[in-house]
């Protein structure tokens, strides 16, 4: 499936050789796609890992995380908040499949040498529940497994993929999505992935395009029950070196591009928002020896944040198919021909004058 970059549309800034969080030397993607059954029995969710410096890296970053709306869970923070560090993968999933996967990652660490005594792993969720049976409890620890033995480098697949299975975005499929930034001046990348379930359709923006407004077709049929709220999991990842208190600089600029596609960070969202950096201090003679850009020097990297992320949410919506779910509710992808032929006339399109 065609991005939107590779379809012409003109996002800004230079991207990585596969604009995707992988971009980031060592760093893997593994998902787990569950798709099965009908009706009241319609699974579509998922899994998706996030390994910042491999299965064979280092097991702690720098790390530093931000809540833009907190009606959503990603655990493992309160120690990213007091220790500086993420020590482990970064896992994604729905939202009733917090507990199994968090467990999951703890025997896996022990099992591949990551845990000691204890673990606290991070485990981030979007809610699937309007085309998932997200009570039936369809992942299981070995999904986890999988997406964890599996994860790679290279291409990243976004859409209908790992957590993102069953994801919606303003009433269109929404999911995982990935883009990178590599920074003008610094030697250095930026990586983000999203798993992308938010929005209004008389919000969505595609490069400043309002696309939401113009589609108002197209709509998922939806109970009173179902709510459209939604939330958003955004990972950023980068090989710069810096402190925490600058990873959370980082992760509060992911609202910025999160905003340039129109969410208003409803009252009911979940927009939870996790930095890292490879670049992991060294330790010699019991001390640990950190190396850190100037604050002078990041707005480079603030900048890749925002400009990345917006395009990675807009990746999401272009890869995602179609999908029918639970009790027959279908949600339909963003059309491509309408979405180009709207960009044209808007200024912001192939071949646009």
């Amino acid at each position: 499936m065609p991005n939107p970059r590779d379809l012409g549309l003109p996002f800004a800034g230079r991207t990585g050789p596969l604009n995707a969080i992988t971009d980031l030397p060592g760093l893997e993607v593994g998902h787990v796609t569950l798709i099965s059954g009908e009706g009241a029995h319609a699974v579509r969710t998922g899994v998706t890992a996030v390994l910042p410096c491999g299965k064979t890296g280092a097991h702690t970053v720098p790390a530093a995380w931000f809540s833009l709306n907190g009606n959503g869970e990603m655990t493992g923070t309160a120690w990213i908040d007091e220790s500086g560090g993420l020590s482990g993968p970064i896992m994604l999933t729905n939202t009733h499949s917090v507990g199994v996967v968090r467990d999951a990652v703890v025997a896996w660490g022990k099992s591949h040498g990551w845990a000691e005594a204890w673990s606290l792993p991070v485990v981030a969720e979007t809610y699937d529940g309007f085309l998932n049976d997200i009570n039936g409890f369809h992942v299981t620890p070995e999904h986890a497994f999988e997406a964890l033995d599996s994860a790679s480098g290279g291409p990243v697949a976004q859409g209908n993929v790992g957590g993102g299975t069953g994801m919606i975005v303003a009433g269109f499929k929404g999911g995982i999505g990935t883009a990178s930034r590599v920074l003008d001046g610094l030697p250095h990348t930026v990586g983000v992935l999203v798993q992308a379930n938010f929005g209004a359709r008389e919000d969505l923006t595609v490069l400043g395009v309002p696309v939401g407004r113009e589609i108002p077709d197209l709509l998922p049929v939806r109970e009173e029950s179902a709510g459209r709220d939604g939330s958003i999991i955004i990972v950023v990842g980068t090989d710069a070196p810096l402190l925490p208190h600058q990873l959370r600089r980082l992760a509060r600029r992911a609202a910025l591009g999160l905003a340039r596609t129109g969410s208003v960070a409803h009252n009911g969202s979940g927009d939870l928002f996790l930095a890292f950096s490879t670049a992991v201090p060294e330790v010699a003679g019991g001390l640990e020896h950190w190396r850190a850009l100037p604050h002078t020097s990041l707005d480079p990297l603030f900048k890749a944040v925002v400009e990345a992320t917006e395009e990675a949410i807009s990746n999401a919506l272009f890869a995602a198919d179609t999908m029918t779910g639970l009790h027959g509710r279908t949600v339909h992808a963003l059309p491509h021909g309408r979405t180009l032929e709207m960009m044209r006339r808007y200024g912001r399109g192939p071949d646009a004058d």
